[in-house]
């Protein structure tokens, strides 16, 4: 089984720490961001990693080839301009279809932290047969997806207001904070119309209109914090310490 990481933003909350490093191998009770998911991803029997770099790409490339890849075959999708998580993700297609349509891949933020059973999601996405199968919480965000009773994606809500942005109609609806890990079926990059820079969540809603499979997959019985700001990564490092997190 293959993963992305990705790791290509410019890191601008975590600034002054992004100053003068990507935010990938910004540190986390003393490993880096970078380490930290190469190191799940693993214990999880995943080898084969790409990753898509931008902000400070050398200093990655370099960070990579000194830990030897982590004993992992690691590709890197270099972006000249960010492309967004789903023109990041469509740049690095070659990578996943090189084992044709079948196998499910696992694509994971580099900023977050968590101990979400990664066999059990891709488990339930088999099951299921989803196209796509996002990893949520019932937690407080800005920015929300909607879920039917079924746990198909059915719409988005985000905003000061939360205004709601509804692709299906449902009796019931569930607001639900997507933790930045997804399984994802190979099919998706020949449905994917969306080109240049966008977010891959366009062409999950866009999908789920046509009745794709985009499925919750509900993570609140784990841990799980975003990395993507200063005290974020103080508590982090906290919790990894008394929890023994890694």
């Amino acid at each position: 089984m293959k993963a992305m990481i990705l790791a290509a933003g410019l890191g601008t909350r975590l600034r002054p720490l992004t100053d003068n490093q990507p935010k990938a191998l910004v540190e986390v009770a003393g490993r880096t961001m970078l380490e930290i998911t190469l190191s799940r991803l693993r214990a999880f029997d995943i080898r084969e990693v790409i990753i898509n770099v931008h902000h400070f790409a050398d200093m990655i490339l370099e960070y990579l080839k000194a830990n030897n890849n982590f004993g992992m075959r690691i590709e890197v999708s270099r972006e000249e301009v960010l492309l967004d998580t789903g023109g990041g993700l469509k740049k690095a297609a070659h990578f996943f279809l090189e084992d044709g349509f079948e196998t499910p891949f696992i694509l994971h933020n580099v900023d977050v932290i968590s101990t979400v059973d990664l066999r059990r999601m891709v488990q339930f996405h088999r099951d299921n047969q989803a196209l796509a199968t996002l990893a949520v919480q019932h937690r407080e965000t800005s920015r929300y997806l909607l879920f039917d009773e079924h746990l198909q994606l059915c719409g988005r809500q985000s905003g000061h207001d939360q205004k709601s942005e509804l692709v299906r109609s449902s009796h019931k609806v569930q607001p639900l904070a997507f933790a930045g890990i997804h399984v994802i079926s190979p099919r998706l990059f020949g449905m994917m119309i969306e080109e240049g820079i966008f977010s891959i969540i366009t062409s999950y809603l866009r999908l789920a209109v046509c009745g794709e499979k985009i499925l919750a997959f509900q993570a609140d019985d784990y841990y799980w914090r975003d990395l993507g700001r200063p005290d974020n990564l103080i508590q982090a490092a906290q919790d990894v310490k008394q929890k023994n997190l890694l």
